[in-house]
């Protein structure tokens, strides 16, 4: 069975949970539920999160599952601590700014220690959150 989306496909907000059914007996449920924190984050964060556990918390061994540098570990680590933080904060109005400025993030990539790819991913996140730091 394929896995729920946490996000709109459209606009890429969080999804909430409106309807439920029993694959056994066809009973449905409806209403409105917030997803958990895990369900909200996005897949390569829950890829991480997964790697992150199974390697019980050693960030030497994720370096190396990776193949990535240390400083991409902790970055990838910030990160999902970060979207953790905001997926529990349970506010479903909070459009709070985001951890990080786009400044930083280019910083961060600059120095090497997130790719590109990583970076891109945030700069969608923090896009025009903060547009004079830009």
């Amino acid at each position: 069975m394929a896995q729920a989306p946490g996000h709109c496909p459209t606009c890429n907000e969080q999804l909430g949970i409106r309807e439920l059914g029993c694959a056994q007996c066809g009973t449905t449920v409806r209403g409105n539920w917030e997803s958990n924190p895990f369900q909200r984050l996005n897949t390569d964060q829950q890829a991480f999160l997964i790697l992150f556990v199974r390697s019980r918390g050693n960030l030497s061994e994720v370096e190396r599952a990776l193949g990535v540098s240390y400083p991409t570990v902790r970055a990838k680590l910030e990160e999902l601590i970060n979207a953790l933080a905001d997926a529990s904060a349970g506010d479903e109005t909070s459009t709070s700014a985001p951890t990080v400025s786009r400044r930083e993030i280019l910083d961060r990539v600059a120095r090497g220690e997130i790719p590109a790819t990583d970076a891109v991913e945030l700069l969608r996140r923090t896009s025009g959150s903060d547009s004079a730091d830009g």
